[in-house]
């Protein structure tokens, strides 16, 4: 499994046109990539139990969008879906997420995502990226997505059509999945966004140990298999909003399967 080998070498394999500098034309930084993917692999292999199905419905080369839900009040989920990219894939591929707009004004974490292919939601960014070839990571959910209370963890709330719009201009299939963990890594009991807005984020959230620092629980990835839609991207917005519920509900069915993986039973709608 690729998760034996070294980060230097699981980035050397990505198919990336790194210049002589060791970066592509998006930025990613080739020496950025193997820290954070030594620190991420840390937590994917050692910190946390992440179970991973069904990676092989991801393909080896070519355009994608990895659609699914978001987990946790902070980006377990996205993290952990980027990792298992680069640690179970053979050869392993290089996701790049839309990160929240918070997030990249936050000055650390925006020179970060930049380096490592991580960018701001803009659509032009993101329709590159596909056109490229590449990989895009969205959580239809957006920020109200990782809001979550502890009891609304395995819960979805209403998608952004965006996604599909740009998935159906680019022609490019959506790569389903559902996500399971977050929620018990990170048991959100309260959200307090008038606290956080004076930080410069939308909420800080509250666990019962005050602190919200992950745990170190199970946490479940189930891939689906590739669904293809047909259009230009400019139809009407019923047509469009019956293709986004078609995903929605295939993204509960992988997160059932991820409980029923878990031995529970499913919570919630």
């Amino acid at each position: 499994m690729a998760r034996t080998e070294s980060a230097q070498a699981l980035v050397d394999k990505l198919e990336l046109p790194f210049n002589a500098l060791g970066q592509d034309p998006y930025g990613i930084s080739r020496d950025a990539l193997v820290r954070g993917l030594q620190l991420l692999g840390f937590f994917y292999q050692h910190y946390f139990d992440v179970h991973c199905h069904g990676l092989e419905h991801v393909p080896a080369r070519g355009r994608g969008m990895l659609v699914g839900n978001h987990s946790g009040g902070y980006a377990v989920d996205g993290a952990m879906v980027l990792v298992s990219l680069m640690l179970e894939k053979e050869p392993p591929r290089l996701a790049q997420g839309m990160a929240e707009r918070f997030l990249v004004r936050l000055p650390f974490f925006s020179q970060w995502t930049a380096r490592t292919g991580q960018f701001t939601g803009l659509p032009e960014n993101a329709e590159r990226l596909l056109r490229d070839e590449r990989l895009l990571l969205v959580f239809p959910e957006g920020a109200r997505g990782t809001a979550k209370l502890f009891s609304e963890r395995d819960s979805l709330v209403d998608f952004g059509t965006g996604f599909m719009r740009l998935a159906l201009k680019t022609k490019s299939p959506i790569l389903p999945f559902g996500f399971l963990g977050g929620g018990e890594a990170i048991p959100t009991i309260a959200n307090l966004y008038r606290l956080g807005r004076l930080f410069g984020v939308p909420y800080i959230p509250v666990t019962p140990y005050v602190v919200p620092l992950p745990l170190p629980v199970r946490l479940d990835i189930v891939y689906g298999e590739p669904m293809l839609f047909e259009g230009t991207g400019s139809e009407e917005d019923e047509v469009v909003l019956a293709y986004v519920e078609r995903v929605k509900r295939r993204i509960k069915e992988l997160m059932h399967q991820g409980l029923v993986q878990q031995g529970k039973e499913a919570r919630g709608p």
